[in-house]
């Protein structure tokens, strides 16, 4: 293992008053990602048809007080219970896997497992150092996006 790079996950977990499909539909609504999470400006869908293995995009998102904008894509899907999406920047790898499972009429459970796999050397050591405290901001992110899309589908009567 000696210098492998560290794997960094976060997991967190949302229990959303709706059907499962209306949260699947929130979740893989590319075009309409913009208005469903606070944290997403723009999004560009690269590829046609529908969210699948394949789907490609291009997301800008405020973290931190600045705009990132990562290309992502779809590595696996089956709807409407699973995807995942993974992304690379500077280096560093990102894999982002949801799970979407009904637990009761009208009650789903989402969670979202985020990983990521930095780099070697000076860039993979400040990313080890800074671990914690990312890791803090990465579950934040991504439990504010998943209060967002309760919000969205919750507010939604059955039907719309």
């Amino acid at each position: 293992m000696g210098n492998a790079p560290q794997v960094t996950a976060v997991t967190v977990e949302r229990h959303i008053a709706a059907p499962r499909d209306r949260v699947w539909e929130a979740l893989t609504d590319l075009p309409g990602m913009p208005g469903t999470l606070s944290g997403v400006t723009r999004v560009e869908v690269l590829t046609e048809g529908p969210f699948q293995t394949g789907t490609r995009w291009i997301e800008t998102r405020r973290m931190f007080g600045k705009e990132a904008t990562e290309e992502m894509w779809v590595t696996a899907c089956q709807a409407p219970a699973r995807y995942v999406v993974e992304a690379e920047s500077r280096g560093t790898h990102y894999v982002s896997e949801f799970t979407v499972r009904e637990t009761a009429p009208g009650r789903t459970l989402v969670r979202m497992v985020f990983s990521a796999r930095p780099p070697g050397g000076v860039r993979g050591l400040l990313a080890r150092l800074l671990g914690g405290l990312g890791r803090r901001a990465v579950a934040r992110a991504v439990e504010r996006d998943l209060a967002d899309v309760a919000r969205t589908v919750e507010r939604r009567p059955d039907g719309a």
